[in-house]
């Protein structure tokens, strides 16, 4: 008889602090009215309070490429050299991308080698590659979070090593190191 009486108690009170009554009632209805759409001209569209989904993207940069990879080729004959900005694009409700939001600014080194273990010329040249990096105008590198190098020394397509040096910090954890003693810094054989 108790657990009646607490579970009446439990619904009357349940009832009491519900925002929606017992019985049903009519929705009052509107009659429609001859309201005009909003314009969906792309040329009155503002960016800046578009709302957006965001996707991971990366963007090439063919101007720094271009620069960067010039300096890198007096350095290092043999090699090719690229940059991309990697950040988000805003991706409006129709799918289209709006604007690209820029974190960091990534830099690729493809060398062709002979030999996959001359780790004396490769930690040379990764610190030939970082001196250029670490000089490059504040203006050329985007994002406001710095980036990394990727480094990859391959005989061919099937055979190479590969690997991501990090520019925040890198002379603070490289600090006189070059040659071989570079290369394995960085570098974790499998």
């Amino acid at each position: 008889m108790k657990t009646k009486i607490t579970l009446l108690l439990w619904t009357l009170i349940l009832c009491a602090c519900s925002k929606g009554s017992a019985f049903p009632r009519a929705v009052p209805t509107h009659p429609p009215t001859d309201t005009p759409h909003p314009p969906t001209s792309a040329a009155t569209t503002d960016v800046s309070t578009t709302q957006c989904g965001y996707q991971w993207a990366y963007q090439e940069l063919p101007e720094l490429t271009a620069q960067f990879d010039a300096i890198i080729q007096t350095l290092i004959p043999n090699s090719v050299s690229r940059a991309t900005a990697y950040g988000e694009n805003c991706i409006a409700a129709n799918g289209q991308v709006v604007r690209f939001l820029v974190m960091e600014t990534d830099f690729y080194v493809t060398v062709s080698v002979e030999i996959l273990d001359d780790h004396e010329t490769f930690g040379n040249w990764i610190a030939q590659v970082m001196q250029v990096v670490n000089g490059l105008p504040p203006d050329l590198v985007q994002g406001p979070q710095p980036g990394f190098v990727e480094f990859r020394f391959e005989k061919d397509a099937m055979e190479g090593i590969g690997f991501r040096v990090p520019i925040r910090g890198f002379f603070e954890t490289a600090g006189d190191k070059t040659g071989e003693e570079l290369f394995r810094l960085f570098y974790t054989s499998p």
